[in-house]
Protein backbone atom coordinates (compact mmCIF):
# COMPACT_ATOMS: atom_id res chain seq x y z
CA UNK A 1 0.00 0.00 0.00
CA UNK A 2 0.98 3.59 -1.00
CA UNK A 3 1.33 6.35 2.08
CA UNK A 4 0.84 9.88 0.92
CA UNK A 5 -0.82 13.18 2.67
CA UNK A 6 -2.74 15.75 1.33
CA UNK A 7 -3.44 19.22 2.43
CA UNK A 8 -6.57 20.67 3.19
CA UNK A 9 -6.29 24.23 2.56
CA UNK A 10 -8.85 27.30 3.02
CA UNK A 11 -10.15 29.18 0.08
CA UNK A 12 -12.67 32.18 -0.08
CA UNK A 13 -13.74 31.11 -3.06
CA UNK A 14 -13.14 28.19 -4.73
CA UNK A 15 -13.26 29.47 -8.57
CA UNK A 16 -10.96 31.89 -8.15
CA UNK A 17 -8.11 29.16 -6.82
CA UNK A 18 -9.20 26.99 -9.48
CA UNK A 19 -7.90 30.53 -11.75
CA UNK A 20 -5.04 31.32 -9.24
CA UNK A 21 -3.14 27.27 -9.42
CA UNK A 22 -4.51 27.06 -12.91
CA UNK A 23 -2.16 29.46 -13.83
CA UNK A 24 0.65 27.95 -12.36
CA UNK A 25 -0.27 24.19 -14.47
CA UNK A 26 -2.52 22.83 -11.79
CA UNK A 27 -5.90 21.08 -12.92
CA UNK A 28 -9.00 20.40 -11.44
CA UNK A 29 -9.05 16.57 -10.57
CA UNK A 30 -12.69 16.70 -9.21
CA UNK A 31 -16.07 17.86 -9.96
CA UNK A 32 -16.50 21.67 -10.59
CA UNK A 33 -16.30 24.22 -7.40
CA UNK A 34 -19.91 24.46 -7.36
CA UNK A 35 -20.86 20.56 -7.45
CA UNK A 36 -19.19 19.69 -3.88
CA UNK A 37 -17.83 23.20 -2.41
CA UNK A 38 -14.97 21.19 -2.26
CA UNK A 39 -11.60 21.70 -4.75
CA UNK A 40 -9.36 19.06 -5.66
CA UNK A 41 -6.45 20.07 -8.11
CA UNK A 42 -3.54 18.37 -9.34
CA UNK A 43 -0.07 19.18 -11.05
CA UNK A 44 2.17 15.77 -11.65
CA UNK A 45 2.25 14.06 -8.30
CA UNK A 46 1.36 17.08 -6.51
CA UNK A 47 -2.58 16.92 -5.45
CA UNK A 48 -4.18 19.94 -2.97
CA UNK A 49 -7.64 20.26 -1.74
CA UNK A 50 -9.62 23.13 -0.57
CA UNK A 51 -12.52 23.57 1.55
CA UNK A 52 -14.40 26.91 1.13
CA UNK A 53 -14.67 29.45 3.97
CA UNK A 54 -16.19 32.93 3.28
CA UNK A 55 -14.63 34.06 6.63
CA UNK A 56 -11.05 33.53 5.65
CA UNK A 57 -8.93 36.61 5.64
CA UNK A 58 -5.89 36.39 3.42
CA UNK A 59 -3.71 38.90 5.11
CA UNK A 60 -4.37 36.32 8.20
CA UNK A 61 -4.63 32.79 7.21
CA UNK A 62 -2.08 30.48 8.51
CA UNK A 63 -2.51 27.41 6.56
CA UNK A 64 0.41 26.35 4.77
CA UNK A 65 1.91 23.32 2.95
CA UNK A 66 5.48 21.79 1.80
CA UNK A 67 6.02 20.42 -1.46
CA UNK A 68 8.96 18.68 -2.52
CA UNK A 69 9.99 19.09 -6.72
CA UNK A 70 12.51 17.86 -9.09
CA UNK A 71 13.96 21.25 -9.36
CA UNK A 72 12.93 24.51 -7.20
CA UNK A 73 14.98 26.71 -9.23
CA UNK A 74 13.30 25.87 -12.33
CA UNK A 75 9.73 25.60 -11.19
CA UNK A 76 10.16 29.08 -9.54
CA UNK A 77 11.21 31.01 -13.03
CA UNK A 78 8.14 28.94 -14.71
CA UNK A 79 5.79 30.39 -12.01
CA UNK A 80 7.19 33.67 -11.44
CA UNK A 81 5.59 35.57 -14.38
CA UNK A 82 2.20 33.70 -13.17
CA UNK A 83 1.89 35.47 -9.24
CA UNK A 84 0.82 39.08 -9.37
CA UNK A 85 1.80 40.24 -6.19
CA UNK A 86 -1.76 41.46 -4.72
CA UNK A 87 -1.40 43.81 -1.40
CA UNK A 88 -5.04 43.22 -0.62
CA UNK A 89 -4.78 39.49 -0.85
CA UNK A 90 -1.24 39.22 -0.02
CA UNK A 91 -0.53 36.71 -2.66
CA UNK A 92 3.23 36.78 -4.01
CA UNK A 93 6.08 34.84 -5.15
CA UNK A 94 8.99 35.10 -3.28
CA UNK A 95 13.10 34.14 -4.58
CA UNK A 96 14.17 31.07 -4.20
CA UNK A 97 17.04 30.71 -1.66
CA UNK A 98 19.76 28.40 -0.41
CA UNK A 99 19.05 26.79 3.22
CA UNK A 100 21.55 25.26 5.54
CA UNK A 101 19.70 22.16 5.24
CA UNK A 102 20.53 21.64 1.84
CA UNK A 103 17.35 22.67 0.04
CA UNK A 104 16.64 25.27 -2.70
CA UNK A 105 13.51 26.77 -2.15
CA UNK A 106 11.00 29.20 -2.62
CA UNK A 107 7.67 30.63 -1.53
CA UNK A 108 4.20 30.94 -2.78
CA UNK A 109 0.90 32.70 -1.10
CA UNK A 110 -2.12 32.35 -2.73
CA UNK A 111 -4.97 34.69 -2.59
CA UNK A 112 -6.41 33.19 0.40
CA UNK A 113 -3.27 34.02 2.47
CA UNK A 114 -1.98 30.20 2.30
CA UNK A 115 1.71 29.42 2.25
CA UNK A 116 3.56 26.81 0.01
CA UNK A 117 6.78 26.56 0.33
CA UNK A 118 8.31 24.64 -2.71
CA UNK A 119 12.09 22.50 -2.32
CA UNK A 120 14.29 20.94 -3.82
CA UNK A 121 17.78 19.17 -2.93
CA UNK A 122 20.36 21.24 -3.69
Amino acid sequence: MSERAVPILLSRDLTETLAFFGRLGFENRGAPPEEWQYLIIGRGGIELHFTEDSSVDPLTTASMCYLYVDDAQQLFEEWAGSVEPDASTGSRIVEPVDTDYGMREFAVVDRNGNLLRIGSRR
